[in-house]
């Protein structure tokens, strides 16, 4: 089988590659006179780019001999830069790995390093797998990371995350990295499970991606010992600086949560920090209205805005990420032997592309979608509708609990004592309480409490997109927070807001419940109006949708709702067990 994730071509096709060369093959597309970013010297070069099928076989001043089967591109008054990279992507914010990779190279980047999160606690591994290779046949790379973790205290985690599983996926030829380390203080405290698997992927020659978010100058010292290799949760310079000091690649943040970039760029400046070869960019999994302004061409942006030079931001988007992950030899620049990933600007200055190539093959020309993205059969690779096939009741919503969960903002969350009457069916619309329920998608076990902050109005919402793909009920009436279910039911999966006994806004997850089968375009229409619908009930926090993703992550402080039920992060333990139904 040709592993062609890595692009180890067969010999017959390095054959042919060398046989462009001697003049006895035509190149498919010829650039002239392109002005393009030659990172070795870090100067704009003008010069003749041939392209083989998916790779870049020659760069220089030769002409080729033959160019009867070629298209032949004169790029006079353009500027060509390498296809940009996000290196930590979550293909799975309701969009999809194949929508996100489609929309992602109208903006010019055309490599993605996708979370592996999903695909571990949703499918089995021989299906993975399966996704994994049919992701390859698109235009877009895209490659992985393997998670030693779930974010979160699920029930049978060691049958999820067993030795086994991990051990498979860190040695899948599409796995660049371990991590994001996201339970790094059960590493600290003595998980040698966690250590042994970090030290395989570096005997595999991977890379460890770490989560520190306010980690100490000593915290970062004793991970990087135990062998992180980057880190994305800068937040200040002074976080940077002290990432740079203890050899961490930094990877500047631009999400929909947490827009540092300009800030980072600002206070790095003001400390002295003027060399930008160890660090990258990523938008971090943000959702998809906010890629409305681009993706990894915005953050370049930014940063020439911010007075980083302009060949500095291009190879943060591009040659550092690749020389981070060791494949340069087939990403980050354009040059001989590289996959043919090329951006064609109308200026260096603006780095959103007029036309894109990615694997040799154009994905937009002259600012227009060519719609290069096959569909896929989502239902092949286990990708189907939520199949409920249980009823909840009336019983179910008995809300008993002492305590609830008061929300900080979109994603902190804190216990405080519950005053109010849980036992009427509706409550007031007076204060911002509303009744709260994790429900196991199987309908095996719920866990009831009352939410704190999250709206004042809301008279019931049911919700498939969580971080295990459990159900999450919020309302003001225990009768249409059952009504939003239902309908949650007959669409299998979503998000759904249900008032005045009718259905009033919905978001169809047909994707086991989790993701959109809708191209981003739509789904940020769709994303807009419900934020608008939750923001006109009292929402006032960032964002709703990283809310809903983030109440069971036990990687954030303080209390969390978990399959093992209501969970004290930083006791590490469970205060009230789920109730079994």
């Amino acid at each position: 089988m040709v592993l062609e994730q890595r692009y180890r071509w067969k010999n017959r096709h390095l054959r042919e590659h060398v046989s462009v060369l001697d003049g006895k093959l035509s190149p498919m597309i010829l650039l002239k006179n392109a002005r393009y970013l030659n990172q070795a010297f870090r100067k704009w070069i003008t010069a003749n780019i041939w392209i083989y099928g998916d790779r870049i076989v020659y760069v220089g001043e030769k002409l080729p001999e033959k160019i009867e089967q070629c298209e032949v591109v004169d790029c006079t008054g353009l500027t060509l830069v390498p296809g940009y990279i996000e290196p930590h992507a979550h293909p799975f914010q309701l969009y999809n790995p194949h929508s996100l990779a489609s929309y992602a190279s109208q903006f010019g980047t055309t490599t993605l390093i996708n979370d592996n999160m999903v695909l571990a606690l949703q499918q089995d591994k021989k299906k993975a797998f399966s996704f994994l290779k049919e992701m390859r046949n698109m235009p877009a790379t895209t490659y992985w990371w393997c998670r030693f973790d779930a974010q979160t205290e699920i029930q049978h985690e060691e049958s999820v995350f067993s030795h086994g599983n991990v051990k498979s996926w860190l040695e899948h030829d599409a796995v660049l990295q371990g991590g994001e380390l996201t339970g790094w203080p059960k590493l600290l405290d003595g998980d040698d499970m966690m250590l042994h698997w970090i030290q395989e992927t570096k005997r595999m020659r991977k890379k460890i991606e770490g989560h520190f978010p306010g980690a100490s100058e000593k915290t970062l010292a004793k991970l990087m010992l135990l062998g992180a290799d980057c880190d994305h949760e800068s937040m200040t310079g002074k976080d940077v600086y002290n990432r740079l000091l203890q050899g961490y690649t930094v990877s500047l943040r631009y999400s929909s949560i947490r827009p540092d970039l300009p800030i980072l760029l600002d206070e790095m400046h003001d400390i002295g920090i003027d060399q930008y070869d160890r660090m990258i960019f990523t938008t971090d999994g943000s959702f998809s209205s906010f890629y409305e302004q681009g993706i990894i061409d915005h953050m370049i942006r930014i940063a020439i805005d911010k007075g980083v030079p302009v060949i500095d931001a291009y190879n943060m988007a591009t040659i550092n990420v690749a020389r981070h992950y060791g494949i340069d030899y087939l990403h980050g620049s354009i040059a001989t032997g590289r996959v043919a990933n090329i951006n064609f600007l109308s200026d260096e200055s603006e780095p959103t592309p007029i036309s894109v190539i990615a694997k040799g093959e154009w994905v937009k020309r002259d600012g227009e979608n060519l719609h290069a993205y096959k569909p896929v059969q989502w239902e092949e690779f286990g990708f189907e509708p939520m199949n409920i096939d249980w009823e909840l009741t009336a019983d179910d919503m008995q809300f008993s609990m002492p305590f609830g969960i008061k929300m900080e903002n979109a994603v902190i969350t804190k216990p405080y004592s519950i005053t109010i009457d849980v036992s009427a069916e509706e409550l007031e619309k007076d204060h911002d309480e509303c009744f709260f329920m994790l429900v196991d998608r199987n309908g095996h076990w719920r866990m009831n409490t009352v939410l704190k902050g999250f709206s004042k109005s809301l008279d019931g919402m049911a919700s498939s997109f969580s971080n295990t793909g459990d159900i999450i009920l919020i309302g003001k009436s225990k009768h249409e927070m059952l009504n939003a279910f239902n309908r949650l039911k007959e669409i299998g999966g979503g998000i759904v807001i249900s008032e005045g006994g009718k259905v009033v806004q919905e978001m169809e997850l047909r994707l086991k419940g989790v993701m959109s089968h809708k191209n981003v375009e739509d789904l940020m229409e769709e994303e807009k109006q419900l934020v608008h619908c939750l923001r006109d009930k009292g929402y006032r926090h960032e964002d709703p949708m990283y809310t809903l993703l983030f109440f069971s992550s036990t990687h954030l402080p303080y209390i969390r709702i978990t399959q093992q039920g209501m969970y004290d992060v930083m006791n590490k333990t469970v205060l009230f067990p789920t109730i079994m139904r």
